[in-house]
């Protein structure tokens, strides 16, 4: 293996989208809140895993992007997971600044959906 190759183990437990990219979820390592999600394909992850700071592949400009690079809202890594099913990623990280491009902690503030919520004394399997 290259020092500029994903590791060919890691590689084959990737299980890619019809582009070639994994979900990557950000989570804040102390607080856990979710952060934001992006998408990694071999390279991006390999940047990730070896620099230290979270890398994406945009798929709007068609282009890596390390967080932070131009807003200063860097993401440092903490640790990197890969699911049971292999097709998405948990980043925990230490975030510096705002998460989301819109200046806010995380990208998920201001989305909550109306969903039947039912109080736990009355669940049933």
């Amino acid at each position: 293996m290259s020092a500029t190759a994903l590791d060919p183990a890691l590689a084959d437990r990737l299980k890619r989208d019809e582009h070639g990219l994994v979900c990557a979820v950000v989570q804040d390592a102390t607080s856990r809140d979710v952060l934001m999600v992006g998408w990694m394909d071999d390279e991006a992850l390999r940047r990730t895993l070896s620099e230290g700071r979270v890398t994406f592949w945009s798929r709007s400009r068609r282009e890596y992007w390390r967080k932070g690079d131009t807003s200063g809202h860097v993401q440092w890594v903490r640790g990197i997971a890969l699911d049971c099913d292999g097709d998405t990623l948990l980043v925990q990280v230490d975030q510096v600044g705002a998460a989301c491009h819109r200046g806010t902690t995380t990208c998920f503030d201001g989305g909550d959906l109306p969903a039947v919520v039912i109080d736990p004394q009355e669940r049933r399997a």
